[in-house]
């Protein structure tokens, strides 16, 4: 029997062979929600999408079911870098990417802050702040809300602390285009404790006092290939690694969560093997009680 107000689990799937794509391969390994890129993630140009393309979508996310839908941005996007250059390419690739979000119907596309390559955290946060209020201009009659993600601290990355992610929010235009999204295997490398109940209840109220709880608006459900405060980004299978099985378990169980998608970013082959059994696994967990970590989040 299917467990009542159950978090929606999903992972990030492949759009080759067209956006649609992706819905049918989520389906097939019965995702509640999924992730895609809206384009290759590795390359600067892209084809403008088609009308068939995006007819296929809107068709398949009708008969899949599949709801909602996640966009995460290019690995070459860094609006934090001193290199102008490289921010003008950026900011470009972000106005391109929200405007095929609004094209295909997509509410949330994860953005990672970018690194301020030595130049600081302070000068980077600037420049993240200012190219993003430019995209939102640029795309003002868009509905797509840009989700800062929780990073690891690797190298000279920018979102590995809250404040970060609050000082961001505090600063782009219109704030209500923006929210977060909560990397499991990133907050851990980073240095968040939350693999015990206490500890748990104690990140979520820091998370809320700092962020707050509305913005939360997706999931990265990773386990981490490296232990706390390690600040390395290595993803690994759920249970497998070091954020453990508790720390899921209170996850797909907190009340305070149920309306946020949960979304797999672990290794896979092309069989989607890996992405089956972690599924299974989380939606095994799930029944075993909830964590009451915040009474009430205050509206926007």
């Amino acid at each position: 029997m299917p467990i009542v107000d159950a978090p929606k689990l999903g992972a990030h799937m492949s759009i080759a062979g067209g956006p649609a794509k992706a819905l049918e391969r989520g389906h097939s390994i019965h995702c509640d929600t999924i992730q895609l890129f809206t384009r290759n993630a590795n390359q600067w140009r892209s084809k403008e999408l088609t009308g068939e393309q995006i007819a296929a979508f809107q068709r398949a996310r009708e008969e899949t079911g599949i709801c909602p839908i996640v966009a995460h941005s290019s690995y070459l996007i860094n609006l934090a870098s001193p290199d102008a250059d490289l921010r003008r390419r950026s900011l470009e690739a972000t106005i391109t990417e929200l405007r095929r979000c609004e094209q295909l119907g997509i509410a949330d596309y994860v953005l990672h802050p970018g690194s301020h390559r030595g130049e600081g955290a302070r000068a980077g946060l600037a420049r993240i702040a200012e190219g993003l209020t430019r995209a939102l201009e640029a795309t003002r009659e868009a509905e797509t809300v840009v989700l800062l993600e929780t990073t690891a601290g690797q190298g000279d990355g920018i979102g590995c602390r809250f404040e970060h992610l609050a000082w961001l929010i505090g600063h782009i235009e219109p704030t209500e285009r923006v929210g977060v999204c909560f990397d499991t295997a990133h907050v851990l490398a980073s240095g968040y404790e939350f693999r015990q109940p206490n500890t748990y209840a104690i990140l979520w109220q820091h998370f809320h006092e700092v962020i707050g709880l509305e913005r939360l608006r997706a999931i990265h459900l990773n386990d981490s290939k490296r232990d706390l405060g390690s600040q390395v980004d290595r993803h690994e299978q759920i249970g497998q690694g070091c954020v453990g099985v508790l720390a899921f378990r209170m996850l797909v169980n907190d009340p305070a969560l149920r309306h946020v998608p949960m979304i797999l970013e672990t290794p896979k082959g092309p069989d989607l093997a890996e992405d089956i059994a972690n599924l299974a696994l989380l939606r095994s967990l799930m029944g075993g009680g909830g964590i009451h970590r915040v009474r009430s989040a205050p509206a926007p």
